[in-house]
């Protein structure tokens, strides 16, 4: 950089702290309004500055628009569609690291289903309505409509230290978009489907999928992106050792 960070005086603290709190999990956005790439770059660029162990720095990012982007959403969709006729084939896209826990308890599993039933609700999606259900999750597959879809893996040599490095990269990004006037969606929905994704993208056969985002324009009147999660008070989760 051509400035010292320890010299830098960030000016305005209010605005970080608004692309912080500002960010959810927007899930409609105008496809037609194209992100530039330099914009993109600019982005990869910010949120390179993530710390990371010993400076290993594990990310690695493919991008996806245009052509490429549709033909992955294509064979994404029709295996998606696949696994729903057929659950037996679930089998044959599992996630490479498990992402969720395989056992649920409190107050994490009431977590999950008030964000679960709070989004089914708002969309007018009820209880056992599978086909419904199966057309909403699969708007995860399709970007949200998002022009822009990247990607993530890492090295599969690298340690579980490794993936909490990788978590502050993707908050980097997803800041650096909202100080674009951009969202995002961070989506682990597309970690079953890495057999699929990764020979499309050319990643190579050391490298794991870790993640997918969607990236763009907010649709600021599509009723799903009124949906915001909730957060506890910093008071529940925080001890003060005396």
């Amino acid at each position: 950089m051509t400035v010292s960070q320890v010299a830098t005086v960030v000016a305005d603290g209010g605005s970080v702290d608004d692309a912080i709190t500002s960010r959810f999990s927007c899930r409609a956005f105008h496809r037609e309004r194209e992100v530039p790439r330099a914009v993109i770059e600019e982005i990869l660029a910010v949120a390179s500055r993530a710390p990371s162990g010993t400076n290993t720095q594990p990310w690695r990012v493919y991008v996806l628009q245009g052509a490429q982007r549709d033909a992955l959403v294509g064979k994404v969709c029709a295996a998606h569609d696949a696994v729903y006729a057929d659950p037996s084939l679930a089998a044959e896209y599992q996630e490479e690291y498990e992402y969720y826990p395989t056992k649920w308890v409190s107050p994490y599993i009431d977590r999950r289903r008030e964000n679960g039933w709070g989004l089914y609700g708002l969309l007018g999606i009820a209880k056992g309505e599978k086909d419904k259900m199966h057309a909403q999750h699969q708007r995860n597959f399709r970007f949200f409509d998002a022009p822009v879809g990247l990607m993530f893996t890492i090295d599969r040599v690298l340690g579980r230290g490794s993936l909490m490095d990788y978590g502050m990269f993707l908050q980097n990004i997803m800041v650096a978009a909202r100080a674009r006037g951009l969202h995002t969606c961070p989506q682990a929905a597309w970690n079953g489907y890495a057999r699929i994704i990764l020979p499309h993208i050319g990643a190579g056969t050391e490298e794991m999928l870790v993640c997918g985002m969607s990236l763009g324009y907010a649709d600021v009147d599509a009723k799903v992106n009124g949906f915001h999660t909730p957060r506890e008070p910093a008071s529940s989760f925080t001890h003060w050792v005396e």
